[in-house]
């Protein structure tokens, strides 16, 4: 007998139980839930992000850069006028997927939407690259804009660290490693949906099983693919991290119908434990990856979010 506790609650009509339904109604457009494969999953996602339009950038400068590092790490640097606060951007996609050419929508968004200057992070993708490439890439561009904040326009102190689903989850242990290196300081730490914990053992991790764009599957798929034979450490799935102190402040988002969901609210209530500040917001109806749709009044909000709270957390 099929355990109902691991399948998504459906109303008799088919609907998914909770689920917005204006996300509900794009679900036949988004590719299945599976990352077995990475090449194939990588096609499938550009077609994705070219599919999604992107905001006017007309406002701003953008500009494609090569950050020094071993190996060269590509950039793509969003410049509103007048912007002094920087975001390090790291990209979702299952530490399998994405560039800044996928990232172009989001990155450009939320430069637009924050008034930030926004440096999207092309990191190296597993398997071919398994942990620590993507998280050496970030910490490299993170360290290289500190270091050359004045010729980038920026002020030092006023730098940020933040990404989307696997790329969360890189800011957040990009926080810890500048923790614990004393490496340059951050600012804040900007968490939508952040893949955080591979163990898998939260309710939501459970019990996700067959969620739109990410499900429990394609999750352990990514955990494989990115570390490997690698031994686990805070580095890699920074809810396995014993101490959270002295992490910058930060904003963490959630979906509802997303096997993240719980680990993502665990650690924002670890943060505050550890005295970091920290504002959580569970938007209800959503998945993951539902950002997409734009026309959908919940994702509106969410993307208008984002902005805001990284307008405000770079003020000076």
């Amino acid at each position: 007998m099929r355990d109902a506790r691991r399948m998504i609650p459906a109303a008799p009509t088919g609907r998914i139980v909770g689920m917005d339904p204006e996300l509900e109604a794009f679900l036949p457009l988004f590719p299945k839930a599976d990352l077995a494969d990475p090449v194939t999953a990588r096609e499938h996602f550009a077609k994705l992000a070219t599919s999604v339009p992107a905001p006017d950038t007309t406002g701003m400068a953008v500009e494609d850069r090569t950050v020094p590092a071993d190996p060269a790490v590509p950039v793509r640097i969003y410049r509103p006028h007048e912007a002094h606060g920087a975001l390090i951007w790291l990209h979702g996609g299952g530490f399998v997927m994405g560039d800044v050419e996928t990232e172009h929508p989001w990155a450009s968004r939320i430069a637009n939407n924050s008034g930030a200057v926004v440096i999207s992070v092309g990191y190296r993708l597993a398997p071919e690259n398994p942990f620590p490439a993507a998280l050496d890439d970030a910490y490299a561009v993170l360290t290289w804009a500190y270091e050359n904040a004045g010729e980038l326009g920026i002020d030092p102190e006023l730098i940020a660290v933040g990404g989307h689903s696997a790329g969360g989850g890189l800011a957040a242990a990009t926080a810890l490693r500048a923790r614990d290196e004393q490496g340059p300081p951050i600012r804040f730490q900007l968490l939508n949906q952040p893949g955080l914990d591979n163990s898998q053992q939260s309710w939501s991790a459970r019990n996700f099983t067959a969620t739109p764009w990410m499900n429990r599957d394609k999750v352990t798929d990514a955990w494989r693919h990115y570390l490997g034979s690698r031994p686990v450490t805070p580095y890699a799935a920074p809810a396995c991290a014993e101490d959270l102190t002295g992490l910058p402040p930060a904003y963490i988002a959630t979906a509802e119908l997303c096997p993240n969901r719980d680990e993502d609210i665990a650690y924002a209530q670890r943060l505050l434990q550890a005295g970091v500040s920290v504002e959580l917001h569970q938007w209800a109806g959503t998945f993951h990856g539902s950002q997409a749709i734009l026309s959908a009044e919940v994702s509106q909000r969410q993307n208008a979010e984002l902005g805001a709270v990284l307008q405000r957390a770079l003020a000076g």
